[in-house]
């Protein structure tokens, strides 16, 4: 396999992180990207231990410079892996913290797509890969925030693979589903931090929410080993959904969609 220049964001923790070094040690130029000085710093050293080779970058999403900077890069695949989630039901939860979670999730990786393609299509070689979630094919109650954000993702990775394509460049989506990362943990945590400020609160975040949101937790390495395989691979499938069970659970709310009353 040709050895590809791939630009990840939020690559310092998560399942970023280990594709990041998994690619690395497979001999890609990998770029990652941290949110702040301090995890560029800290993923260093760790990427120094593993001896895998890379380099790395500041991007904060919501940042014009790191914005600007990383987008002047010229890369084979453009991983967009960075994200946020906030919990707690849409009757209640602030408009400041969709509109956050929309500005990065969205938006903020649209920019750097914008920013980033038009020299894929002037060597007409290239592949955006936006990680999605379990969540961007449904969504479940308390999570909405974080679920409308994936369907959008959804719905642009699909328009952008019909503009692509026929220009040569290839777009894929990869949906994980319940990984221990620590990221669905703290996810769990938000709605304490503005339930408790405000008045009234119709729909409280309930204990079992978390409950079922920690659930079946998996571990992370078959995620990341998927996308180790399918980020520089240029034949991957459109979508990579693991583990089995998040394809069941996909499947099945879509089909119930079709039947279930309101």
């Amino acid at each position: 396999m040709r050895k590809q220049r791939i630009l990840i964001t939020g690559a310092t923790g998560g399942f970023g992180r280990g594709a990041a070094l998994g690619l690395a040690k497979r001999h890609h130029h990998v770029i990652a990207a941290g949110e702040t000085w301090q995890q560029v710093w800290a993923f260093e050293q760790e990427a120094q231990a593993a001896k895998a080779k890379l380099e790395t970058i500041k991007l904060d999403l919501l940042n014009e410079i790191d914005i600007a900077h990383a987008g002047a890069l010229d890369v084979d695949v453009l991983v967009l892996n960075a994200g946020i989630q906030e919990n707690g039901s849409l009757v209640d939860i602030p408009m400041e913290l969709v509109r956050r979670s929309f500005e990065v999730n969205v938006f903020a990786q649209l920019d750097l797509a914008q920013r980033i393609i038009p020299g894929m299509l002037e060597r007409k070689h290239g592949k955006v890969v936006w990680v999605s979630s379990l969540e961007g094919l449904w969504g479940p109650p308390y999570q909405g925030a974080y679920a409308a954000t994936k369907h959008a993702v959804e719905g642009i990775a699909s328009s952008m693979k019909g503009e692509l394509n026929p220009k040569g460049l290839k777009v894929m989506t990869i949906n994980p589903g319940l990984y221990r990362t620590g990221y669905n943990e703290t996810a769990a945590r938000t709605p304490h931090q503005w339930e408790a400020l405000k008045e009234k609160v119709h729909l409280p975040w309930p204990d079992t929410a978390a409950k079922v949101l920690l659930k079946g937790e998996h571990d992370p390495q078959s995620l990341i080993d998927a996308m180790i395989d399918s980020i520089p691979d240029f034949r991957s499938d459109y979508r990579v959904m693991v583990p089995p069970d998040a394809v069941l659970t996909a499947k099945a709310t879509q089909k119930r969609a079709w039947s279930q009353k309101a």
